[in-house]
Protein backbone atom coordinates (compact mmCIF):
# COMPACT_ATOMS: atom_id res chain seq x y z
CA UNK A 1 0.00 0.00 0.00
CA UNK A 2 3.17 2.61 0.73
CA UNK A 3 4.71 1.62 -2.52
CA UNK A 4 1.10 1.84 -4.33
CA UNK A 5 0.44 5.66 -2.69
CA UNK A 6 3.76 6.37 -3.78
CA UNK A 7 2.67 6.34 -7.32
CA UNK A 8 -0.94 7.60 -6.35
CA UNK A 9 -0.07 10.54 -4.56
CA UNK A 10 2.22 13.58 -5.74
CA UNK A 11 5.84 13.19 -5.23
CA UNK A 12 5.66 15.84 -2.48
CA UNK A 13 2.75 14.91 -0.88
CA UNK A 14 3.54 16.16 2.67
CA UNK A 15 4.07 13.02 5.02
CA UNK A 16 0.78 13.79 7.52
CA UNK A 17 -1.31 13.55 4.52
CA UNK A 18 0.46 10.49 3.52
CA UNK A 19 -0.14 8.96 6.67
CA UNK A 20 -3.42 10.17 6.42
CA UNK A 21 -3.96 8.70 3.18
CA UNK A 22 -2.70 5.39 4.37
CA UNK A 23 -5.61 4.92 7.05
CA UNK A 24 -8.38 6.10 4.58
CA UNK A 25 -7.03 3.43 2.07
CA UNK A 26 -6.84 0.52 4.04
CA UNK A 27 -10.25 1.23 5.88
CA UNK A 28 -12.43 2.16 3.00
CA UNK A 29 -14.92 -0.42 2.34
CA UNK A 30 -15.22 -2.26 -1.86
CA UNK A 31 -16.49 1.11 -3.42
CA UNK A 32 -14.38 3.44 -1.96
CA UNK A 33 -16.43 4.63 1.32
CA UNK A 34 -15.52 4.84 4.59
CA UNK A 35 -15.77 6.35 8.25
CA UNK A 36 -12.97 7.85 9.85
CA UNK A 37 -13.74 8.55 13.78
CA UNK A 38 -12.59 11.74 15.06
CA UNK A 39 -10.83 9.75 17.59
CA UNK A 40 -8.78 7.92 14.99
CA UNK A 41 -7.75 11.40 14.16
CA UNK A 42 -7.13 12.66 17.62
CA UNK A 43 -4.93 9.84 18.12
CA UNK A 44 -2.74 10.61 14.99
CA UNK A 45 -2.47 14.11 16.10
CA UNK A 46 -4.47 14.78 12.85
CA UNK A 47 -7.75 16.07 14.08
CA UNK A 48 -8.56 19.69 13.01
CA UNK A 49 -6.27 19.32 10.27
CA UNK A 50 -8.33 20.46 7.19
CA UNK A 51 -5.38 21.29 4.97
CA UNK A 52 -4.32 17.62 4.65
CA UNK A 53 -7.99 16.79 3.56
CA UNK A 54 -7.12 19.41 1.02
CA UNK A 55 -4.13 18.12 0.17
CA UNK A 56 -5.76 14.85 -0.89
CA UNK A 57 -8.77 16.58 -2.50
CA UNK A 58 -6.51 18.86 -4.46
CA UNK A 59 -4.44 15.49 -6.00
CA UNK A 60 -8.01 14.12 -6.84
CA UNK A 61 -7.78 11.51 -4.54
CA UNK A 62 -11.10 11.90 -2.47
CA UNK A 63 -13.51 14.26 -2.14
CA UNK A 64 -13.70 16.92 0.45
CA UNK A 65 -15.43 15.51 3.86
CA UNK A 66 -17.63 17.39 5.98
CA UNK A 67 -15.21 17.51 8.82
CA UNK A 68 -17.80 18.52 11.22
CA UNK A 69 -19.84 15.65 10.47
CA UNK A 70 -19.23 12.95 13.21
CA UNK A 71 -17.76 10.33 12.14
CA UNK A 72 -15.93 12.05 8.96
CA UNK A 73 -17.66 10.29 5.94
CA UNK A 74 -14.73 9.64 3.45
CA UNK A 75 -15.16 8.74 -0.45
CA UNK A 76 -11.78 8.19 -2.27
CA UNK A 77 -12.14 9.12 -5.89
CA UNK A 78 -8.97 6.56 -6.74
CA UNK A 79 -10.73 3.31 -8.55
CA UNK A 80 -7.55 2.00 -9.07
CA UNK A 81 -7.00 1.00 -5.32
CA UNK A 82 -9.58 -0.86 -5.03
CA UNK A 83 -7.32 -3.69 -7.28
CA UNK A 84 -4.58 -2.68 -4.74
CA UNK A 85 -5.97 -4.20 -1.76
CA UNK A 86 -6.65 -7.81 -0.01
CA UNK A 87 -9.46 -9.26 2.46
CA UNK A 88 -11.22 -6.31 4.84
CA UNK A 89 -9.96 -7.85 7.74
CA UNK A 90 -6.23 -7.95 6.27
CA UNK A 91 -6.57 -4.40 5.77
CA UNK A 92 -8.01 -3.31 8.99
CA UNK A 93 -5.15 -5.44 10.67
CA UNK A 94 -2.65 -3.60 8.79
CA UNK A 95 -4.42 0.23 9.84
CA UNK A 96 -4.14 -0.56 13.28
CA UNK A 97 -0.56 -2.02 12.60
CA UNK A 98 0.57 0.94 10.44
CA UNK A 99 -0.18 3.06 14.13
CA UNK A 100 1.96 1.08 15.94
CA UNK A 101 4.23 -0.05 13.42
CA UNK A 102 6.41 -2.70 15.57
CA UNK A 103 8.77 -3.21 15.88
CA UNK A 104 9.65 0.32 15.37
CA UNK A 105 8.86 2.32 18.58
CA UNK A 106 8.12 6.27 18.44
CA UNK A 107 6.93 8.74 21.17
CA UNK A 108 3.88 9.91 20.89
CA UNK A 109 4.74 13.05 19.94
CA UNK A 110 7.09 12.39 17.16
CA UNK A 111 6.12 14.63 13.80
CA UNK A 112 4.55 12.75 10.91
CA UNK A 113 7.55 12.97 8.84
CA UNK A 114 9.41 10.68 11.72
CA UNK A 115 6.63 8.59 11.80
CA UNK A 116 5.83 7.65 8.11
CA UNK A 117 9.79 6.87 7.77
CA UNK A 118 9.66 4.57 10.92
CA UNK A 119 6.94 2.92 9.43
CA UNK A 120 8.35 2.25 6.12
CA UNK A 121 11.46 1.19 7.64
CA UNK A 122 9.13 -1.56 9.75
CA UNK A 123 7.54 -2.57 6.55
CA UNK A 124 10.41 -3.57 5.17
CA UNK A 125 12.30 -5.07 8.22
CA UNK A 126 8.65 -7.41 8.45
CA UNK A 127 8.65 -8.65 4.80
CA UNK A 128 12.19 -8.82 3.99
CA UNK A 129 13.34 -10.19 7.26
CA UNK A 130 16.51 -7.62 6.49
CA UNK A 131 17.30 -3.81 6.51
CA UNK A 132 18.15 -2.78 3.35
CA UNK A 133 16.65 -0.87 0.94
CA UNK A 134 17.67 1.71 -2.18
CA UNK A 135 17.66 5.17 -0.71
CA UNK A 136 15.61 6.76 -3.79
CA UNK A 137 12.85 4.28 -3.13
CA UNK A 138 12.93 5.17 0.67
CA UNK A 139 12.61 8.67 -0.61
CA UNK A 140 9.69 8.14 -2.53
CA UNK A 141 7.95 5.84 -0.29
CA UNK A 142 8.73 8.77 2.59
CA UNK A 143 7.81 12.01 0.34
CA UNK A 144 11.01 13.44 0.74
CA UNK A 145 14.50 13.67 -0.75
CA UNK A 146 17.05 12.09 0.17
CA UNK A 147 18.55 14.18 2.46
CA UNK A 148 16.15 15.02 3.69
CA UNK A 149 15.57 11.33 4.64
CA UNK A 150 19.33 10.86 5.97
CA UNK A 151 18.55 13.84 8.00
CA UNK A 152 15.07 12.12 9.52
CA UNK A 153 16.92 8.62 9.72
CA UNK A 154 19.79 10.23 11.81
CA UNK A 155 16.77 11.59 14.41
CA UNK A 156 15.74 8.04 14.54
CA UNK A 157 18.93 7.03 15.66
CA UNK A 158 19.43 10.06 18.31
CA UNK A 159 15.77 9.03 20.17
CA UNK A 160 17.43 5.66 20.11
CA UNK A 161 14.81 4.17 18.11
CA UNK A 162 17.36 2.88 15.57
CA UNK A 163 20.68 1.83 16.84
CA UNK A 164 22.44 2.56 13.46
CA UNK A 165 22.54 3.07 9.85
CA UNK A 166 24.41 3.66 6.80
CA UNK A 167 24.22 3.83 2.98
CA UNK A 168 26.36 2.32 0.49
CA UNK A 169 27.94 4.89 -1.94
CA UNK A 170 27.93 1.93 -4.25
CA UNK A 171 24.72 0.61 -4.32
CA UNK A 172 23.18 3.18 -3.11
CA UNK A 173 21.68 1.08 -0.64
CA UNK A 174 20.40 1.92 3.25
CA UNK A 175 21.05 -0.34 5.92
CA UNK A 176 19.71 0.04 9.45
CA UNK A 177 19.70 -1.82 12.69
CA UNK A 178 16.97 -1.89 15.57
CA UNK A 179 18.10 -1.17 19.07
CA UNK A 180 19.13 -4.79 20.62
CA UNK A 181 16.57 -3.98 23.19
CA UNK A 182 13.81 -1.71 22.42
CA UNK A 183 13.33 -0.23 25.84
CA UNK A 184 9.28 -0.49 27.69
CA UNK A 185 9.20 3.05 26.71
CA UNK A 186 10.89 5.30 23.75
CA UNK A 187 13.15 8.17 24.34
CA UNK A 188 11.58 11.51 24.45
CA UNK A 189 12.02 13.58 21.14
CA UNK A 190 14.98 16.12 21.92
CA UNK A 191 13.00 19.58 22.09
CA UNK A 192 14.08 20.95 18.77
CA UNK A 193 11.87 17.92 17.18
CA UNK A 194 9.24 18.20 18.64
CA UNK A 195 5.83 19.58 17.18
CA UNK A 196 3.24 21.64 18.70
CA UNK A 197 0.13 20.63 20.18
CA UNK A 198 -2.81 21.58 18.30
Amino acid sequence: MLTYLATALPRFTSPAARLLALQCALRADALGHLRVPHGLLRGMRLYGCRELWQELAQAHWLDLPDLKSAPVEVQLRDATLLDQVPGRRTRRHAAHWALHPAPLALPATAPPAMGLTALVLAAHTCAHDHRGVDMDILARLCGHSPQQTADILDQLVRIRTLSTWRCNRDSNEVFWQLQPQAPTRPAALPRRDRTPQR
